[in-house]
C-alpha cells in the first residue's frame, strides 16, 4: 500500500484503502482539490481527461469525469493519449487544465493523477502544495451538472504541431527509407509512435507490444535490462533502429542497428546535438541527475548550460527563466519549447531522425560523435530523514563539490553522484556518472556503503 504526493502528481497502488493507496475516495478528494485550488481561478470551465492503457485507467477516468460534472464544469475525455498530447490539447482546446491518468514507468499495480495547468504544463510546486495539503474537500452544493464529451483528434493535433516545425524534411526522411521496430509496452505509445513515424515518411515499421490493453509484457521503465526483447529482434533482423517508450510515452529510448541500447541519457544529448549545432550560442537545461554530456554539447556550440532539481516542472521553470532552446531529463525526456513545454517522445524522435537523415549516419555512428559518459542508477529503501544523509555527506566532501538543490549532489572530477528521494517511489535514488561504467559503479558502491552506515 503506497500513496505518494509530489510534484510528479498523486501516485499510488490500487488496494482502494483511503489515505493508504490511490483509492476511489482519494481520487475524488484530489480532483475536488484540483478544481477548488487551481481550476476555479480560470475563466474556462473545461477540464481535459486522458489516460494511458492501464486496466485501472478507465475506471479512474469515469470517477474524475463524474466529479468534474457534479461541480458544474465540463469534462472532455481524450481517451487513450500520451502525456504530451494532453498538454498540447489543453492549449488547443482552451481548457482550464487537464488530468492525465498514468503512473509512467511504474507497473500495473500503480496509477496516478498528473495535473496540468491552463498552459498544458505540470503544476508549479507551490500549486501542487495547495492541492495535496491535508484538508477534507466537500462537493459544491446544488450545481447544475456539466457536460461530458469526447474528443478523438488529440493525437492528430499533436502530430500536426510537430510536423509544423521547419527543421523536418519529410521528403528526405522518406528517401532514406528507414526500417524501424517499435516497442509500445502495450500502451498509448503503441498507437502514437507508429502513427507519427508514418506521418514523417517512415513506412517500414514492425510493431512489438503495440496492442493498447495495458498488459505490460516487461518492466515498463525503458532501461537496458528491461528491453532485451527488442534488442534481440534487431540483432536477428535488418532494422535501422528501434524505439521504446514508457506507458505514457513522454520518455524515449532508442536501440541502434546492432541491437545495442543507445542509452536513455543520450536521447536528450542527441536531440540537443541537432538543435544546438544549428543554433550556436543557445542555452540548454537538464536536471541534476542527467548526463554531463549535455553540458559538453552545449559548450561545444558556445552555449550556456543550466541545471535544475529533478522533476519536469523544475526543468521547465529553469528553461523559461534562461530562455533555453532545448532541455529535458536524462530519462529519455526531451523538452522542445517551440512545440510544448513538456517531455515528448514524438519531438525527440523528430529531432534525432532528422539528424540521422541529414548527416546520413547510423545511430551507432551518431553515438560515437557524442561525449562519452557512463551513468549507473541504483535505488534503495531508506526510512530515515534525508536531512541526516545530507549532513553526513556534507561533512565528507568540500563545500565547493556539494549541491543541495535536490537531495545532495557531489561533483567530482569529470564525474558525479546524486542522492535524493524519489518523487515516484518510496526509495532513495543513487545515480552516478563517470567516463567509464566501471568508475561509475565504483563511485556508487562507495556511496551506498556509506548510506548503509548512516
Amino acid at each position: 500500500m503506497t500513496l505518494i504526493k509530489s510534484i510528479s502528481g498523486i501516485r499510488g497502488t490500487l488496494e482502494n484503502i483511503p489515505g493508504k493507496s490511490l483509492s476511489d475516495y482519494d481520487i475524488k478528494q484530489f480532483t475536488l482539490a484540483y478544481i477548488q485550488e487551481i481550476i476555479i481561478k480560470h475563466s474556462s470551465s473545461v477540464i481535459l481527461v486522458g489516460r494511458d492503457a492501464r486496466e485501472s485507467g478507465e475506471r479512474i477516468s469515469n470517477i474524475i469525469k463524474e466529479v468534474i460534472s457534479k461541480e458544474g464544469l465540463d469534462a472532455i475525455d481524450l481517451g487513450l493519449v500520451t502525456t504530451p498530447t494532453i498538454g498540447i490539447s489543453v492549449k488547443k482546446l482552451n481548457a482550464a487544465g487537464g488530468i492525465m491518468i498514468s503512473a509512467s514507468h511504474n507497473d500495473e499495480r500503480w496509477n496516478a493523477l498528473k495535473l496540468l495547468n491552463s498552459d498544458g504544463e505540470f503544476l508549479h510546486p507551490n500549486d501542487v502544495q495547495l492541492v495535496i495539503k491535508e484538508e477534507k474537500r466537500d462537493e459544491s452544493p446544488d450545481q447544475n451538472k456539466g457536460n461530458i464529451s469526447f474528443y478523438d483528434k488529440a493525437l492528430d493535433d499533436h502530430i500536426d504541431i510537430v510536423l509544423s516545425q521547419d527543421f523536418i524534411d519529410v521528403d528526405l526522411i522518406k528517401f532514406k527509407s528507414f526500417s524501424v521496430i517499435v516497442d509500445g509496452i502495450n500502451s498509448v505509445g503503441g498507437i502514437a509512435i507508429p502513427k507519427f513515424l508514418e506521418s514523417i515518411g517512415i513506412n517500414k515499421i514492425q510493431k512489438m507490444n503495440c496492442k493498447p490493453d495495458g498488459k505490460f509484457n516487461h518492466n515498463p521503465e525503458p532501461l537496458p535490462e528491461n528491453i532485451t526483447e527488442i534488442c534481440s529482434e534487431i540483432k536477428n533482423g535488418t532494422f535501422d533502429f528501434g524505439v521504446v517508450v514508457d506507458p505514457d510515452a513522454d520518455r524515449l529510448c532508442l536501440v541502434d542497428e546492432h541491437g545495442m541500447p543507445f542509452g536513455e541519457e543520450y536521447t536528450l544529448v542527441a536531440a540537443a546535438e541537432y538543435v544546438l549545432s544549428n543554433n550556436k550560442g543557445s542555452s540548454s537545461c537538464s536536471n541534476l541527475s542527467s548526463s554531463l554530456a549535455l553540458r559538453k554539447i552545449t559548450e561545444r556550440y558556445d552555449g550556456e548550460y543550466y541545471s535544475s532539481a529533478v522533476g519536469e516542472i523544475n526543468v521547465v521553470e529553469k528553461m523559461k527563466k534562461n530562455n533555453c532552446l532545448i532541455g529535458g531529463e536524462g530519462n529519455g525526456g526531451v523538452i522542445y519549447p517551440k512545440t510544448h513545454y513538456g517531455r515528448d517522445s514524438l519531438i525527440g524522435l523528430a529531432l534525432i531522425i532528422s539528424l540521422l537523415a541529414e548527416k546520413n549516419i547510423s545511430l551507432s555512428e551518431l553515438k560515437k560523435l557524442l561525449p562519452e559518459y557512463h551513468i549507473y542508477k541504483q535505488k534503495m529503501r531508506y526510512s530515515g530523514e534525508l536531512s541526516k544523509v545530507i549532513s553526513a555527506f556534507k561533512s565528507l566532501y568540500p563545500e565547493d563539490q556539494i549541491d543541495t538543490t535536490d537531495g545532495i549532489k557531489i561533483n567530482l572530477i569529470d564525474s558525479w553522484v546524486h542522492i535524493r528521494k524519489s518523487n515516484t517511489e518510496p526509495v532513495i535514488r543513487v545515480i552516478s556518472e563517470a567516463k567509464s561504467l566501471h568508475e561509475a559503479k565504483k563511485i556508487s558502491k562507495k556511496i551506498i556503503s556509506k548510506l548503509h552506515a548512516i
